[in-house]
Order: C-alpha cells, then structure tokens, then sequence
C-alpha cells in the first residue's frame, strides 16, 4: 500500500527557517482553473495554493509558482496563459505576483535573481513546452536551473511523472510537500488506510470501466459500498435484468458480476438503487417517471436516483465513520435528474457536520455537486484531484509524491 511511503515523506514544516531565507523556491502548484474567457469561474485550486506561499513567504523565501493550464497543442496560445491565475494570487495575497513571459531561459533566471525575500512570482504556463509532459531533461534542467529548492503542492498532478512534478526533484534539493498535499494524502490514504470503521465508499459516475479498480479496491477495505449513476445499469443487467434503453457497458457485465460475487464471499454489502428516476430521451426537459428497480419501460433510460433509495442510503450510511464519495448518482447537470446526487450530499454534509464521520469527496463530479448544493463546507475534506484521488484510493504510488525527500 502506498501509504508507507508517504508517512515518511518531508514536508516544509520539516525545513528550519534557515533552509528557506533567502532561498528560492519552485513550488509547483496547481491553478489549472476553469476560465470563461480571461475570466476565472472557479478559484478553489489558486485558493487552495496560498496558505503554503505564504508560508514560504513569511519564512523570507523568494518564491516562484509554477503550473499547467488547459492542454496547449502546439506551443504558447494566449487563451492557457497563466496571467489571470497570477492576477488572482496577486488579489488573494495581497501582493503584486509578477507573470514571467516565459517557464525556461535567461529572462526567467533573471527575473528570479533580482526578486527580493518575501517576493512571490509566477511563470508562464509549463505545458506550452511538449518537454513537460515527456519529463525530458534537458527541460527539467532548465527549469530547474534558477532555484535552490522545490516544494510540490500540486496534488491534483501528482500522479504524473511530468517535468514540475517528478523531474524537477533531480536537481533540486531537497524536494518536499506543501500543506495541501500533505492535507491531501492524510486524508485519502489515511482514510483507506487506517480510516474509523464502519466505512462506506460511494463509487458513482456514467462507466464502470473507469472505476472499476477504484470499486475493488475499496471492496477490500469497506463495508458498505454505495452504487450510482450510470454504471448501476451495468451492475442490473449482470443481474439479469432488463434497463430500457440506459447506459450498458456490455463488455463490463461479467466483471460486475464478479464484483458482486467477491462483495459477497467478503461478506460486504453492495447498495444498488432500489427505485430510479427514468425518461424518455437524454435531455433536461425530457418526460420522467419513477420506477423500481426492476420495473424500467422499454425504450427509457435510468439518469438519477429515486427517493427511496436516497432514504435506503441515508439508513446505510448513519453507522459509518469513514465515508469516501466519488462519482455522481446521476445526471446531476439536468435539474429534473439531481435529487440523487444532491441528496446524498446532504447525507454525508449532516453527518459530518454533527461529528458522526469523516466524509472524503473526489473527483470533479462529486466536488462540483458539493459546491453547487452548497454544502462544500460542511464536508471533512475536498480532495482537489481528480485522477490523482482516484489512483490513490487505488492503491498506487503517486510519482510526484514518491519523488520527494524522505523523512530522517
């Protein structure tokens, strides 16, 4: 499991203020943030970067943010520019953040060594370069060439070897976690690890095949696992049912099947919807009616939960201590279709509000549907990476984790 590995892992409290004085630092953050335009609709990851730069700040370090945006094709485009993310830290710092025009080269380095203790700077976006993803060198080298240390916060990129998550830690020394990170991996991996029994994992979004080690996984270490969206319909014809005209992975039936099987020789429950909201056409103005489970008209589809099984969900989850949710219930994006998805939140809200769990949401779905009901807050831990939840949840190691300093 991956957790020994992260346990042991430095992070900049681990660092005397003597490492960091004067220092400069290249902390990899992640503000890949949705824009509207040059306008930011959403600013949790640049939030969720500052409590560690202020840190490095107040420490006299002279720290430099690096980051992706969006996925540029070829080369610099001025719509993934990094300038209103650098904006933005500027406003919620309370200081001028300066955008380098470039990630690499000698007006980089520059910049960099006429920066003053406490002075916070950004550079242009790091996947204007191929040489970042393809973690090449020669690259790294020259992006790591005007710094003294490194400092990963950038969770939601965490389990990818790119240049600014794994191939800086080469040349800079040494390489530790940020708060957020640290955060992020004692709550994900602690939770499977060694989280309060009972413990509930809700596993919900459109496909099977994309959770489907995520679902194993958290069978072993769960008692109860949760069903929804799309996938459920997957997990109702491997029971020899019939689902109108909903979401089927075909080639994932057996594998479903088998899921249910091993759920059953562990002796865990699996909670599949007992009644489902169906209509007539994927659209949000479409008919609906609600059915049980076992009861779709041919010619509907499934695209949310019923409430009873919201009512049946509650019930399972009002013993569990450690509660995980990634993955939607339903088509939450249409209104006639989110009861499911914002009810359960609800659930997991209340609980953890009044102290009976630790609730842990992953994954873009699941942490858009809490911000959008409004209940984000109320939640014990927001992950910010998607991908990188999940592989953790998993069981695997992430490379931009395992490529920090470890402990002494």
């Amino acid at each position: 499991m991956a957790s020994v590995e992260l346990e042991a892992k430095k992070s900049i409290e681990d660092l005397a203020d003597a490492d960091l004085k004067g220092k400069k630092v290249l902390i990899r953050c992640d503000v890949n943030v949705p824009l509207d335009g040059k306008k930011i609709t959403d600013d949790t990851r640049i939030r969720s970067s500052v409590p560690t730069i202020e840190y490095l700040v107040e420490k006299g370090a002279i720290v430099t943010v690096c980051s992706h945006l969006g996925r540029p094709k070829d080369g610099p485009e001025d719509k993934f520019s990094l300038g209103p993310c650098a904006e933005r830290l500027g406003e919620l710092l309370g200081k001028d953040v300066k955008l380098a025009p470039d990630c690499i080269g000698e007006e980089v380095a520059a910049l960099v060594g006429a920066a003053s203790e406490g002075d916070v700077l950004m550079l242009e976006n790091t996947r204007f370069y191929k040489e970042e993803t393809k973690n090449e060198s020669e690259f790294v080298e020259k992006l790591a060439a005007p710094f003294d240390l490194f400092v990963n916060d950038a969770f939601g990129t965490a389990h990818r070897a790119h240049a600014s998550t794994e191939g800086v830690t080469k040349f800079l020394k040494p390489a530790v976690s940020g708060f957020l990170l640290a955060k992020e991996l004692e709550y994900l991996d602690g939770a499977v690890t060694s989280g309060e029994k009972p413990m509930a994992a809700i596993v919900g979004g459109s496909k099977v095949s994309s959770k489907i080690t995520v679902l194993e996984a958290l069978l072993d270490k769960c008692d109860k696992v949760i069903i929804g969206g799309g996938m459920v319909f997957t997990f109702l014809k491997a029971k020899g049912l019939e689902v109108g005209t909903s979401l089927v992975e075909d080639d994932f039936v057996d594998t479903a099947k088998a899921v249910m099987d091993k759920a059953e020789k562990l002796g865990k429950e699996i909670l599949l919807p007992s009644d489902i909201i169906v209509a007539d056409a994927f659209a949000p103005d479409a008919k609906t009616q609600t059915v049980a489970f076992d009861a779709i008209p041919e010619g509907w589809m499934g695209l949310d939960n019923g409430p009873e099984t919201t009512a049946e969900q509650k019930e399972a989850l009002s013993t569990c201590k450690t509660i995980i949710m990634n993955g939607p219930m339903g088509v939450f994006e249409f209104e006639a279709f989110n009861k499911g998805t914002f009810g359960i939140v609800d659930i997991l809200a209340d609980l953890s509000k009044d102290g009976k769990a630790i609730t842990i949401i992953g994954g873009g779905d699941s942490v858009a549907a809490c911000e959008q009901s409004g209940r984000a807050s109320d939640m014990s831990h927001i992950s910010t990476g998607g991908g990188a939840s999940l592989e953790l949840l998993e069981g695997k190691v992430l490379p931009g984790v395992a490529a920090l300093a470890d402990k002494e």
